[in-house]
């Protein structure tokens, strides 16, 4: 039954990778006139491009992961010792709870929190590249930091009389033994987030502005492919944008597909 079971959850999986990459593949050919990887959008005169959404949708997640890696590590190196034992159990109780916080509720919050606060402070219109990437580095912050304080707080445990004899202090613990060993963690830490931020459809599309076009600036509206794959789903059934919308779904498990396999060759380089 387990042989079976994994066998029939591996053929779903497959079938509906090869459904995604062949409709992106069809998708390619017959909008070959449709310009789908040029830089224009105009459907009145036939132009589907979505080069500008590939790119505001690297920049958003790169950028995202940018800044949520860093909150997690130092969330991380709270939760290991670098505070007061009842600052380590607020934070986690504050990271369990954002665990349970639908993506809505974090999208909504922005809108009549942040998006006044960065209209007001910053200009713009306020719903643009800083705001999503705000709010798609907290949503991530609960995921990467659980990744990094379980590998963290296992090798601490098994280092931790070494350490002791040796003299160190548990800072330096944490900082020249653990954290250089828990280098795997940190990397899975990453590629997950990257994987989210860019996978995200809720966030870009409530936040982002949805313009299309390249951004350049923080305070420069976007639209996302998954941005674009929500609206267009609920908006149109055929045509080119039908076409821009398979091509985008086939570009993201690519995107996914590579990043998993940078990061197995990366830890295979350094010994993980």
């Amino acid at each position: 039954m387990l042989r079976f079971s994994a066998l029939l959850i591996s053929a779903i999986l497959g079938t509906v990778i090869a459904f995604i990459i062949i409709s992106g593949i069809e998708a390619f050919i017959k909008g070959s006139g449709l310009s789908l990887f040029g830089d224009v959008w105009n459907p009145n005169a036939g132009r589907f491009g979505i080069l500008m959404m590939i790119q505001c949708s690297v920049l958003l997640a790169v950028s995202s992961l940018f800044t949520g890696w860093f909150l997690s590590l130092g969330c991380c190196c709270i939760l290991n010792g670098l505070a007061p034992k009842f600052i380590a159990n607020l934070l986690m109780g504050i990271l369990t709870l954002m665990t349970a916080i639908p993506t809505v509720v974090y999208g909504f919050a922005a809108v009549f929190l942040l998006v006044p606060l960065i209209r007001d402070a910053l200009g713009g219109t306020g719903f643009c590249w800083l705001t999503a990437s705000m709010i798609l580095s907290l949503q991530g912050i609960p995921t990467m930091t659980f990744i990094m304080n379980s590998a963290v707080r296992s090798l601490s445990s098994e280092t931790k009389i070494t350490a002791t004899a040796l003299g160190m202090t548990p800072i330096q613990h944490l900082s020249r033994v653990v954290l250089p060993l828990s280098s795997k963690a940190m990397i899975s830490a990453a590629i997950l987030g990257l994987g989210r931020a860019i996978g995200d459809a809720l966030l870009p599309t409530m936040l982002a502005g949805n313009a299309i076009r390249f951004a350049k600036f923080p305070l420069d509206s976007m639209r996302t492919l998954t941005a674009h794959i929500s609206l267009v789903l609920s908006s149109d059934i055929g045509g080119g944008e039908h076409f821009s919308l398979l091509l985008s779904g086939a570009l993201l498990l690519t995107f996914c597909a590579v990043i998993s396999f940078i990061s197995r060759r990366f830890g295979r380089k350094i010994n993980l």
